[in-house]
């Protein structure tokens, strides 16, 4: 058996096309990029800002976590028509160094990620700007965009935060007690599979006390779009605050649902509903529960009486009182439906958070700036936002209909193809042995199906 690199022009992300038709039908890196305000000498530059945001964000979709990874990355040709480059060979660089590398490399695509809010001023070495309420507000919109004409008559949008441990001297660094360790806390908001809103929060602070700002650019934004539309925001007990009940409780149409910590006034009020689903379960050996909906008030920190379900919960491990509290009307929502249907299907967020730190690398965040940290964040977002896209077009009524970001890498992007160049098109073989031949013409297929002005 003997083994050489003399197989031509072959590459192994060959399914990355896939990519490419998601973006040009729904505009999302060109909408990114009208974000950034960009400063350099049009005509000494090489690579369009679009350019360098595809490679960036198209690089984190197809696995390549790292801006070292692109040293290699940028010499492949079909990465490169992926990209856009009219050029995949690279034969029209300015140097002749250059020559045959048709994209940018790490140390141009690190200097995007230190680029300044609109707030400073372009410097000698930074002159790209970006507009901060521009990229959240770009998140939103494309929220917006795929519903067309039909306005939602519900929504629910999930909130909550998670860890991303730090390993060096980052801006923002501060211990956090419950997660042991030095970490950023970001936040998120989702509707269902739809990512709203990624932020990055300093651990020293909670974020039940500093999500109300994320929350009001969401719902407002949403609401000036949709104005009879009913939201529901979603979390758990980390966001039941005061003053985020009070400013929901103050807009038409919208509604919360929070987990409430337990606490011993709220235990004694389903104390009752807990000894008799003990003695249930001692005559039966099976876990039983019992729902409990009354008004509660805080001794301080609450200013009204809110409606609260008290779940008595007895099982092999004891007893498993929970809490939550709503301003949704009894009439609309029973307590034992409000709870296993609506508050327990917040679980799955925890799904879509996973995907953006383990398989997006949302948690890349080792630059020593935070704002270039929260860029990263952004970047990671635009890559679920493309996968997600891809997952519910292309992948609609196929056996990977829920899969997971890695899993859609594994067994669409991987693909390895003969790659030839002639002067009007590039040509793409692909592997005769590549398994899922038939997943990849149906999604191909769904896509038609879905953009007709792509055809």
């Amino acid at each position: 058996m003997v083994g050489k690199f003399e197989g031509g022009t072959i590459t192994s992300d060959a399914g990355g096309l896939l990519l490419r038709e998601i973006d040009l039908a729904n505009e999302y890196i060109t909408d990114f990029a009208s974000c950034f305000e960009d400063n350099r000498n049009q005509e000494k530059i090489e690579f369009e800002l679009e350019t360098l945001f595809r490679q960036r964000i198209f690089g984190i979709c197809l696995g390549y976590e790292d801006l070292n990874d692109h040293d290699e990355l940028r010499k492949d040709p079909l990465f490169a028509t992926i990209c856009g480059k009219e050029d995949p060979a690279g034969n029209d660089r300015e140097h002749d160094r250059d020559k045959g590398i048709p994209l940018a490399g790490k140390s141009t695509l690190n200097r995007i990620e230190y680029s300044r809010t609109d707030e400073g001023t372009p410097t000698r070495y930074k002159k790209i700007l970006y507009n901060e309420e521009a990229i959240d507000n770009f998140f939103i919109d494309k929220f917006i965009q795929q519903y067309g004409k039909k306005a939602p008559k519900w929504i629910t949008l999930d909130i909550d935060a998670t860890d991303d441990p730090l390993h060096g001297q980052q801006e923002g660094r501060f211990f956090h007690g419950y997660y042991d360790c030095y970490c950023y806390l970001p936040l998120y908001i989702f509707c269902g599979d739809d990512l709203l809103c990624a932020k990055l929060k300093t651990s020293n602070l909670d974020p039940g006390n500093e999500a109300l700002p994320q929350i009001k650019e969401v719902v407002l934004r949403l609401k000036e779009k949709w104005p009879l539309v009913q939201i529901v925001i979603r979390g758990d007990s980390g966001f039941c605050r005061e003053h985020i009940m009070s400013w929901i409780e103050e807009q038409e149409g919208v509604f919360y649902l929070f987990g409430l910590a337990r606490n011993n006034r709220l235990y004694n009020r389903i104390k009752k509903e807990l000894t008799k689903v003990k003695d249930v379960y001692e005559k039966t050996y099976k876990t039983n529960r019992i729902y409990k909906d009354f008004k509660y008030k805080t001794l301080q920190s609450w200013n009204k009486r809110r409606r609260v379900i008290g779940k008595a919960e007895y099982g092999s491990k004891g007893e498993n009182p929970r809490f939550i509290v709503t301003n949704l009307k009894k009439e609309h929502f029973e307590a034992q439906e409000l709870y296993e249907k609506e508050y327990c299907a917040r679980g799955d967020m925890e799904n879509r958070i996973k995907e953006q730190q383990l398989f997006l690398f949302a948690d890349r965040t080792s630059c020593a700036m935070m704002a270039a940290n929260q860029l990263r964040l952004y970047f990671a977002a635009v890559a679920y936002v493309i996968m997600n896209e891809l997952r519910k077009q292309g992948l609609k009524e196929t056996e990977l209909s829920n899969s997971q970001c890695s899993t859609i890498r594994l067994k669409l992007f991987k693909i390895g193809a003969i790659v030839t160049m002639s002067v009007r098109r590039v040509l793409i073989n692909y592997a005769s042995s590549y398994p899922y031949q038939e997943l990849f013409c149906r999604v191909k297929e769904n896509l038609r199906k879905a953009y007709p002005l792509l055809n």
